[in-house]
């Protein structure tokens, strides 16, 4: 495929690019949202709040704040008085307590989550049934019934905490052989419940054509009827396993379980939108809750620039009590974001050429 036919699929995709732009839109507004609002409660000075990064196509001044929209629709930023360097100003970022700093800092997370929770919490409203961790039935072809039994309500899985039904479908695809102890609820000849920790439970496994090895689940959990209560602990506890798969697919790529060409930037992303929309608003839903939930773990991670490396300093500051010398920390965030956009510019390169 050449790039002529390239921007023809771009241009065939337009409804699709859209929806993908508004969406990286919407998150984006939403946490720099977080920055703002916590900014203006702590009457820090808010010079401009961006959505975009680049030339600004649009601005607009109201107060003390500059309003704004660039050219490229990825990032965005809530530019703070006193925030990258030193100020004099009463109201400067630098002038605020170190709490304020603090909370202003995780704030723009915060909302992910927020976002992601209040998503999950619309699907699980929308759901006939939510999905629970006890064995309903088992398939034909089933095998883990040599240990499972109907009514076991699984607990962990190798020796990791199970409190949804997604979390039995990530631990599974985090197993490398298949095989695993798994620790149950069974109710005894008592009736009473008991805890059984069930030895080397095997589960199917089929190679795929990439090499990769998909275990299946073969049995189905119980549902139960939705209340409010009930909806509320699946959004919390779906939110949370989505938190776990974030942070576990990050580990997995600092040790090398999964290689660089598996990242998707912002085209592999547009394409998955794409193709959650195809399958109707609840996938799209589904999906834009985890890039959520994705930006705020990814944010809060101790790098330079991010929003987890500035917590950093503003701790390594709470413990000197004096903070860091603003020069020396600009230059660490300077270069953090270079690194950053060098390696977006690479996990582009390397979307454009899945597609070409």
């Amino acid at each position: 495929m050449n790039l002529s036919v390239f921007f023809a699929e771009a241009l065939k995709n337009a409804p699709q690019i859209i929806l993908a732009l508004f969406v990286f839109g919407v998150l984006v507004f939403v946490h720099e949202l977080g920055h703002f609002m916590t900014a203006k409660w702590s009457k820090i000075k808010v010079n401009e709040f961006a959505i975009g990064m680049g030339p600004a196509l649009f601005k607009k001044q109201r107060g003390e704040t500059v309003y704004s929209l660039r050219l490229f629709p990825v990032g965005g930023f809530c530019a703070m008085e006193g925030d990258d360097e030193e100020s004099n100003d009463g109201h400067a970022f630098n002038k605020a307590p170190l709490l304020n700093r603090m909370l202003v800092n995780v704030a723009g997370s915060a909302m992910n989550l927020l976002l992601g929770l209040l998503i999950l919490g619309i699907l699980s409203a929308n759901q006939p049934l939510l999905g629970t961790t006890t064995v309903a039935a088992f398939n034909e072809s089933a095998v883990t019934n040599e240990w499972l039994q109907i009514g076991d309500t699984i607990k962990k899985m190798d020796n990791r905490r199970v409190r949804t039904s997604n979390d039995i479908i990530y631990v599974l695809t985090r197993s490398r052989d298949g095989i695993m102890d798994i620790e149950v609820e069974r109710e005894g000849a008592d009736g009473r419940a008991h805890t059984i920790l069930l030895r080397s439970v095997a589960f199917q496994m089929e190679e795929l054509q990439d090499g990769i090895m998909l275990i299946t689940r073969d049995f189905r959990v119980k549902g139960v009827e939705p209340t409010f209560l009930g909806i509320l602990q699946n959004s919390f506890n779906w939110t949370y396993s989505m938190i776990r798969q974030v942070w576990g697919g990050f580990v997995d790529l600092v040790t090398g379980r999964y290689g660089f060409n598996q990242l998707s930037g912002p085209i592999g992303v547009t394409s998955a939108i794409g193709q959650a929309s195809s399958f109707g608003w609840e996938s799209l839903f589904m999906l834009v809750a985890f890039i959520s939930v994705n930006l705020a773990v990814f944010n809060l991670l101790p790098l330079p620039a991010l929003d987890g490396g500035k917590m950093i300093f503003l701790l390594v500051e709470a413990v000197r009590r004096k903070p860091v010398n603003p020069r020396y920390e600009g230059l660490v965030h300077g270069i953090g974001f270079m690194l950053l956009i060098g390696l977006m510019i690479l996990v582009t390169v390397s979307d454009v050429s899945k597609i070409l």
